[in-house]
C-alpha cells in the first residue's frame, strides 16, 4: 500500500519526459495514485498521451488554463471520471520569450499581462474549480522559483509572476484551510525543462547553481519525492508554505564573483 493508495488528482503543466510535472507524477503514481492530465494544444498531446498511458492514466484533457470556460469543461469531465479530487499540481508558467532577456524595464503591458494571467491567476482558477470536488479535504501544490524572492538576471516578468504566485498560494490557504485543502508551494533549482529553455542565459545560471548550492542541482526525481510528501497525509498540517527544493541554494549569500564570469548568450 502506497502514500495514495485510493486517491485521485489532476496534474497540469506536463510538457514532455523532461518537464517537473512529469517527475512529479512518477513518484505520485509510484505511491499509487490515480493521475489525470491535462494538456494546451495538440504539439502537446502527442507527447503527454503516451506518458500518461505508460503509467495507466484513463484521463487526458485539453485545457486553456486563460479560458474559464475551458477550465469548466475539464473539471465536469473530472468530475465524472473520478467522482472526487484529493490533490492538485500546478506546474503552469508562461511569459512571451522576447520578455525573458534584456532589461526589465522594457517589459510590456501585454507580456506582463499574460505572464500574470497563465503563471498566476490559473492556479486561482484551477482552485476554485477543484475545491468542490475535494469533498474529504485535500491538498494543492504548485512550483515556483528563487526569482520570486531574489533578482535572477533575465527572469524578469516570471519573478514577478512568481511572487504574486507565492503570495497566491498563502492566501488560498487561509481561504481554503477551512475546507480542509492544503495549499503549497516548492521553489525547486534551475532544472533542464522545455520551459526553462526560454529563459536567456539558462545554461549558465544552471551551472553557476550547481557549484554554489551546498548540495549542487536538483532534478526532477528530487522535485517529485518532495511534491509526493506536501500532497500526501504526512503533511496535514502544512499549508501556506514554500518548500526549497534546491540544494540549498537558497541558504547562500553574496555570489562569488569568480564564477560569473562575462554576460552569457546561451538560451
Amino acid at each position: 500500500m502506497g502514500l495514495f493508495s485510493g486517491k485521485k488528482g489532476l496534474i497540469f503543466g506536463v510538457a514532455n519526459k523532461n518537464s517537473i510535472a512529469w517527475g512529479i507524477a512518477q513518484a505520485l503514481h509510484a505511491e499509487g495514485a490515480e493521475l489525470g492530465f491535462s494538456y494546451a494544444g495538440e504539439v502537446l498531446k502527442k507527447r503527454v498521451e503516451p506518458l500518461a498511458e505508460s503509467i495507466g492514466s484513463r484521463f487526458v484533457e485539453e485545457c486553456d488554463v486563460t479560458s474559464d470556460e475551458a477550465i469548466d469543461v475539464l473539471f465536469d469531465k473530472a468530475a465524472q471520471h473520478f467522482g472526487k479530487l484529493d490533490f492538485l499540481v500546478h506546474s503552469i508558467a508562461y511569459a512571451p520569450s522576447e520578455e525573458l532577456g534584456g532589461r526589465f524595464i522594457n517589459t510590456t503591458r501585454n507580456g506582463f499581462r499574460i505572464a500574470l494571467d497563465v503563471s498566476c491567476y490559473s492556479l486561482i482558477a484551477l482552485a476554485k474549480r477543484a475545491q468542490p470536488l475535494m469533498t474529504d479535504g485535500g491538498a494543492m501544490l504548485t512550483m515556483t522559483y528563487y526569482g520570486a524572492e531574489k533578482v535572477t538576471p533575465n527572469y524578469n516578468v516570471m519573478g514577478v509572476a512568481k511572487a504574486a504566485l507565492e503570495a497566491t498560494v498563502r492566501y488560498l490557504a487561509w481561504d481554503l484551510g477551512k475546507d480542509r485543502i492544503r495549499v503549497n508551494a516548492i521553489s525547486a533549482g534551475p532544472i533542464k525543462t522545455l520551459a526553462a529553455s526560454g529563459v536567456s542565459g539558462f545554461r549558465k545560471s544552471l551551472s553557476y547553481v550547481g557549484q554554489v548550492a551546498p548540495m549542487g542541482n536538483v532534478d526532477q526525481e528530487d522535485v517529485g519525492h518532495a511534491a509526493a510528501f506536501l500532497l500526501s497525509d504526512r503533511a496535514a498540517r502544512i499549508t501556506g508554505e514554500i518548500l526549497y527544493v534546491d540544494g540549498g541554494y537558497n541558504i547562500m549569500g553574496a555570489p562569488d564573483p569568480s564564477l560569473m564570469g562575462g554576460e552569457s548568450k546561451e538560451e
